[in-house]
């Protein structure tokens, strides 16, 4: 249409409608940016209207709009002649194109040139100031307005507020006291105020002037209230209601820019009915509006709901951009869904878009997510035209994950021969990776590339090493770097202490609370978590006690990780009834705090009450994990309940898909093995999937002791001694089982071949705490200070007993076990009132067992004692294991 209106302007042949007709055309066609304008510019040659100005302004202004700077620029070169609207035309193109050195270029040109320029010049150059960090050049301009006497424009003073507003400058008290002093503002300039605060974070400021702007009578437009929405992010949803309802009530037309921000503010306070609602509230959608929903969704966690608007969005005929592709395969990776990501794929290699980089990364994160073939990443990854960092990272930590930490590393390598110099998360994730992989060479030489350049003073790489090296159990070169580090945060010390805890160092790891204390670093719900998982490990009850009142006063008592810390600790120190109200606290517990409680009442004996809080869980809707069915299984073999054991133990594969590993076939046999059922003990030990350890072996053999079966005993301890011929454990065994079966001659045999191979009983030792004290007991040893009194209030309860007619079988040489001289210490150190809660490294014997039993029916005290993961807890005469 527009060549066929071009050619009769021609045959017409008169010189004023000829310029009038090609003006209306240009014009029309800049209004509505449509490409076919450019045709205009053959007739207007042709006619010899190539000189005519006000022509080529507007041929300059669609050449910009519709072809880009470049053709824009090369036509602005051509012009016979040029004035204020062409200098500012080409400049604002660049402008637009992000090309801000450049416009400052022209800039000067045009003032070399003699042209003055407008208002929407100097506003242009004022943006690219503020994009360059250019703040001189911009009060040289501010200058140039107060001479010229622009200062009163109320469009370059909204580019000067806008400028003074810029987040490198960030002197919004400047732009605020230009705005006062500058008066009779109109919309712009409010809107450009509000803005400004806004980008501040002065969010009262932002609405206190909305409240002003609309009582000096100017009529806010739908800018105003984007801008207002996102001080609303903070102020609450109540503000942004407010907002929505002013919107309303102003009369406002509902465009898809005040669409977009009402939904990213419901989005926010997770409303997204109301934000669906406002979507739909009028049929305009665009790209933004569409990319402001589906965020939402996924902010949200609803995904589902985020890919049928993306499929929505398709239908609708909206073309996906860079940036919507980006976050629907972000979706996908959180999804874990690979047919999702498949399909969105094939809609990016239909659009165009798969050399994009900012896809090309979101594609590999996808593929390394959701699928095990590492090749799927690997093509993306080659099909992008300039990889950049976050492509390589991406790629190399993906590999990581799946375990190719020698094809990361590698990979790494290439990065650095493309250029690419990779960034602190890049180094961090491939040396986290090989802690797991134990790849110490590796490390070294990524140790020795980080130290040669800047990546050494990050403390992410810091806190990588940190960790590689204590995983790695080469505690002191951890503390060589902690010790070189200018700043050291939480995260450092919380990963040494959770691998100090890993390595059974759990008094090292409370000793970093000090170390915190003198760095002035505050303890989170991380590192505490970490201080109550040693404190639990290590038994030290007043410790524990002293981090949960910390977690409390500082607040942290409302995580997770805290609460399942403290179910944790009071479970493992005999404390259950503090473990359930811990529990209660939980909000909606998880796998970790389900197990946390079920292994405190298992060890705590209370076996009834772990089976039924095992259904507990189950009705909450949580699925039990390999962990759960370890503590339900050692509930049944303590609680002696044969059946139930084989039932859940079957129940693992048949209901739950879960594999049992080593640890469940290990009870298991204990299971079978305290039902008296050794024969199917021992053919469960044969035909599992594994191959057996000693821990199996010692399980069996002890249930061979209890139920005196020598000759499966004597076949079981020398299938446990060709696995580990120095383990004295099972001479051990065997000897009581001889003793207990009368067999003296084999037991003194038995002793000789260990006595012969130098083998001996690891010594038996106890712990406990007193007043933040920890006192080691060892057996047989009188280095306490206070041995005889301890020995002398022995010897009294032992007399006692008597007394009262207990029948107790008192062994001259259990004097010396360490759980007696512990539990005596501790009633002769602590309030009368106190639990006494003692530690021990090997099982208490019978002797000792009863001592404790006739001790807490003589006085009213509660005692503890922790044997490995089972707690024994004495009251009034009683055990918890009712032994």
């Amino acid at each position: 249409m527009l060549c066929k209106a071009a050619n009769r302007v021609i045959n017409r042949n008169e010189p004023t409608f000829l310029e009038e007709t090609c003006s209306r055309i240009l014009s029309f066609c800049n209004s509505n940016s449509l490409k076919q304008g450019i045709s205009v510019h053959s007739p207007v040659i042709k006619l010899g209207l190539h000189h005519h100005l006000y022509l080529n302004n507007n041929l300059l202004s669609l050449y910009a709009k519709c072809f880009g700077v470049n053709k824009a620029r090369h036509f602005f070169d051509e012009m016979p002649h040029k004035d204020v609207v062409s200098w500012t035309g080409i400049l604002s193109a660049y402008v637009k194109n992000g090309n801000h050195d450049t416009a400052l270029r022209v800039f000067d040109s045009m003032l070399i040139s003699g042209e003055s320029p407008n208002e929407f010049t100097l506003s242009s150059v004022l943006r690219s100031c503020s994009s360059m960090g250019e703040f001189d050049y911009g009060t040289c301009i501010q200058g140039y307005v107060i001479k010229e006497g622009f200062d009163q424009n109320p469009v370059l003073i909204s580019g000067l507020i806008d400028f003074y507003s810029y987040s490198k400058f960030g002197l919004v008290t400047e732009a605020s006291n230009l705005f006062i002093t500058k008066g009779n503002h109109d919309t712009v300039t409010w809107t450009m105020m509000i803005s400004s605060c806004v980008l501040a974070q002065r969010w009262v400021q932002a609405l206190q002037l909305y409240v002003d702007m609309v009582k000096a009578g100017v009529a806010p437009n739908e800018f105003t209230f984007v801008k207002l929405l996102g001080a609303c992010s903070v102020h609450g949803l109540n503000y942004g209601k407010l907002v929505h309802a002013h919107i309303l009530l102003k009369g406002v037309k509902l465009n898809v820019v005040l669409k977009t921000a009402l939904v990213n503010m419901y989005s926010r306070f997770r409303r997204m009915e109301d934000a669906i609602k406002v979507s739909n509230s009028t049929p305009e959608y665009d790209i933004m509006l569409w990319t402001a929903l589906i965020s939402g969704f996924a902010q949200n966690s609803m995904f589902r709901k985020a890919a049928s608007a993306f499929r929505a969005m398709g239908v609708s005929g909206i073309i996906p951009n860079n940036y919507m592709f980006s976050s629907i395969l972000n979706i996908s990776s959180l999804m874990l869904s690979l047919a999702l990501g498949q399909q969105v794929h094939s809609r990016v290699v239909v659009t165009g878009l798969e050399g994009d980089v900012s896809v090309g990364n979101a594609l590999i994160n996808m593929y390394l997510k959701c699928s095990d073939n590492v090749e799927d990443a690997l093509r993306v990854f080659r099909g992008i035209s300039l990889p950049n960092v976050i492509s390589w990272t991406s790629l190399i930590a993906g590999f990581a994950e799946h375990g190719l930490q020698l094809d990361s590393f590698h990979l790494f390598m290439e990065m650095r021969e493309a250029g690419v110099e990779p960034n602190s998360f890049t180094v961090s994730s491939i040396i986290r990776s090989f802690g797991a992989a134990k790849l110490l060479p590796q490390t070294l030489m990524l140790h020795g590339h980080v130290v040669k350049t800047s990546l050494y003073e990050d403390i992410a790489v810091q806190n990588a090493l940190v960790d590689f090296y204590a995983e790695s159990g080469m505690l002191n070169d951890a503390w060589q770097i902690v010790d070189m580090m200018n700043r050291r945060d939480a995260i450092t010390y919380t990963t040494l202490a959770s691998r100090m805890n890993q390595m059974g160092h759990h008094e090292l790891a409370l000793h970093i609370i000090t170390d915190m204390k003198n760095d002035d670093i505050k303890i989170d719900e991380f590192s505490t978590a970490s201080f109550l998982s040693a404190s639990a490990d290590l038994g030290t009850i007043m410790t524990g006690k002293q981090l949960h009142c910390h977690s409390v006063k500082s607040g942290l008592c409302k995580w997770f990780s805290v609460l399942n810390g403290l179910v944790n600790l009071y479970g493992k120190c005999g404390c259950i009834h503090d473990a359930q109200r811990a529990f209660g606290e939980i909000g909606m517990p998880d796998n970790f705090s389900w197990n946390g409680l079920i292994s405190g009442l298992t060890s705590n004996g209370y076996i009834p009450s772990a089976l039924s809080t095992f259904d507990d869980m189950k009705l909450s809707g949580v699925k039990p994990d390999a962990i759960t069915f370890l503590s339900i299984l050692s509930a049944c073999s303590i609680g002696k309940l044969t059946d139930l054991g084989l039932e859940h133990f079957q129940s693992m594969r048949v209901i739950y898909n879960i594999e049992p590993q080593l640890d469940h076939y290990v009870h298991l046999v204990d299971i079978l093995g305290q039902g008296g059922r050794l024969e199917e003990a021992m053919e469960v030990i044969q035909t599992m999937p594994f191959t057996a350890n000693t821990s199996i072996y010692k399980t069996l053999l002890r249930a061979c002791k209890a139920h005196r079966n020598i000759p499966l005993a004597e076949h079981t301890a020398k299938q446990g001694l060709e696995l580990d011929p120095s383990d004295p454990a099972f001479y051990i065994l065997l000897t009581n089982l001889y003793q207990d079966a009368g067999r003296h001659d084999l037991a003194k045999r038995t002793l000789t071949v260990m006595k012969e191979k130098q083998l001996r009983k690891n010594t038996s030792h106890s712990r406990m705490e007193i007043r933040d004290k920890v006192h080691v007991f060892v057996a047989g040893e009188r280095s306490h200070p206070r041995t005889n009194e301890i020995y002398e209030q022995i010897e009294f309860f032992e007399a006692e007993f008597k007394k009262h007619g207990y029948l107790f079988q008192g062994i001259g040489h259990s004097y010396y076990h360490s759980e007696k001289l512990a539990v005596v210490f501790g009633l002769l150190n602590t309030p009368s009132k106190a639990t006494i809660y003692v530690i021990k490294n090997s099982s208490i014997c019978r002797d000792c067992h009863d001592f404790m039993k006739f001790v807490t029916q003589l006085i009213d005290r509660e005692i503890i004692v922790r044997e490995g993961n089972r707690l024994h807890s004495f009251r009034k005469g009683e055990c918890s294991c009712r032994g």
